[in-house]
């Protein structure tokens, strides 16, 4: 037996920290690169901003800015606010929160069942709007006798405690052999204090930002120029500015995944890894498969932060109705076997071609039915394929391979899926490299599924 926690702590801060490093093995099947996840989720109040909680008013108290009775003040997206609640409520003090009104109902109910008082504001306003949740705590901070602001987004308590906390964790954890890190940066305080603890261990160790699309940090890494954010509904990641506890130059590239990408991924590693987590942990791990893929090294180790649990989303990426209203869950749960039956009938199901046929026959065979690739079929098992403007491409560069037959020039087969495959999982098999997938229906392959199918189905014109 795994001994664990074999004794008692003083209180619940001692909980904080030294959480588990889990391999992905559902999400990641058929990528070689071993990738993990950080599980922050597992610290007492459910998230990684529990690290900073206790550090920001543990450094407070240090400072005298923060005395016995005093009040709590901080603008946040809701962990912070829980990290925070639950250190007041350990050390005696009261919280006062602004929150955006794009945060989930389950956030502002946990806050008030530590007792904190929440100030709802507006998202949809600028940084320096009065109403911005960032000036409403500043305002009220000022105005509340004996308060101090956390300022997470600026106090250097924040990288601080990742520097001496979590780097210095998954360096362990990993045996010094992570060779990728990835991170979200709503405050910037967990990448950046990472960052500087792995870099000083080695400096070879690629750090890379997740950004929800719609936040402007990536924008800023990537051109050095801050442009107007647009709302997105992934939450706890991003900024609508630069913090001041980010440290870009720590960081080696910055990434763009979109809301849907995210909330989806979080779906799978709920069902496939049996991991309830947050949309930031699968916008993560979205990027982060990315990576792993392109890397292609059984020897590299890359890890993703979990960032927080699952169940501040029951109402919201965890709900269907939710997930399909906001377009990011198909209308309703349709198989590829029903996308199949549904396509036009005036091009059969699957128009394929054997490995001897000629190239100019099956050039021949893509302009008679105007498709743009071929499965080639041998025995009914797909061994390869052909595409319409690689083979055009060949045949302009030489001539002479209108004579060759197929399998002289074919690419990688296209994967084979079956009919009873739900149609939200499709779109993994779907890849730049990847144009189509056939689709096996009992002991035959009964037809071929197109990005361009899936496109017309999502969109609703097919």
């Amino acid at each position: 037996m795994n001994e664990r926690h074999a004794a008692p702590y003083e209180d619940v801060l001692d909980l904080v920290g030294w959480t588990p490093l889990v391999r992905l093995k559902g999400v990641t099947k058929g990528i070689r690169t071993p990738v993990y996840g950080k599980c922050e989720f597992m610290n007492p109040g459910g998230s990684v901003k529990d690290r900073i909680g206790r550090a920001i008013v543990e450094g407070a108290e240090r400072s005298g800015k923060l005395r016995p009775g005093g009040t709590i003040v901080e603008a946040t997206s809701g962990n912070t606010g829980v990290a925070l609640a639950m250190a007041a409520v350990a050390k005696g003090y009261r919280c006062i929160f602004t929150m955006p009104d794009k945060m989930s109902q389950e956030k502002v109910k946990l806050l008030r069942a530590f007792g904190a008082d929440v100030v709802i504001t507006p998202t949809a306003v600028p940084p320096d709007h009065p109403d911005n949740y960032l000036q409403k705590a500043k305002k009220i901070a000022a105005e509340t006798p004996g308060a101090v602001l956390a300022d997470q987004f600026y106090n250097p308590a924040n990288p601080e405690c990742h520097y001496e906390t979590t780097g210095p964790e998954l360096w362990k954890q990993t045996g010094g052999r992570i060779t990728h890190f990835l991170a979200g940066a709503g405050t910037g305080g967990t990448i950046t204090g990472v960052a500087r603890y792995l870099k000083e261990q080695n400096p070879k160790i690629r750090i890379i930002g997740v950004d929800p699309k719609g936040s402007v940090l990536a924008t800023y890494f990537h051109t050095g120029e801050l442009p107007v954010g647009e709302p997105y509904q992934v939450e706890g990641l991003g900024n609508d500015k630069i913090p001041g506890t980010l440290d870009l130059d720590l960081v080696d590239d910055y990434v763009t995944v979109v809301d849907r990408d995210s909330f989806l991924m979080a779906r799978r590693l709920t069902r496939e890894e049996g991991l309830f987590v947050g949309g930031s942990s699968g916008l993560i791990v979205h990027a982060a498969l990315d990576v792993a893929r392109e890397v292609d090294d059984p020897e590299a180790l890359v890890v993703a932060m979990l960032c927080d649990w699952g169940e501040h989303y029951l109402t919201k990426l965890y709900d269907d109705e939710w997930m399909r209203s906001n377009g990011f869950l198909l209308a309703e749960r349709r198989s590829v076997g029903e996308l199949l039956g549904g396509k036009p009938r005036d091009v059969p199901p699957l128009v394929s071609v054997a490995p001897s046929t000629p190239v100019r026959m099956a050039l021949s065979t893509l302009t008679t039915h105007d498709v743009s690739q071929l499965p080639v079929i041998l025995d009914g098992e797909c061994v390869g394929s052909i595409s319409e403007g690689e083979l055009m491409a060949r045949v302009i560069e030489d001539p002479d391979v209108l004579a060759a037959s197929v399998e002289q020039v074919m690419d990688p087969p296209f994967p084979v899926v079956e009919a009873h495959l739900p149609l939200e999982q499709l779109a993994r098999f779907l890849t730049r490299k990847n144009a189509a997938v056939l689709v096996r229906n009992g002991e035959r392959i009964s037809g071929i599924v197109t990005r361009y199918d899936l496109v017309r189905t999502l969109t609703g014109a097919g």
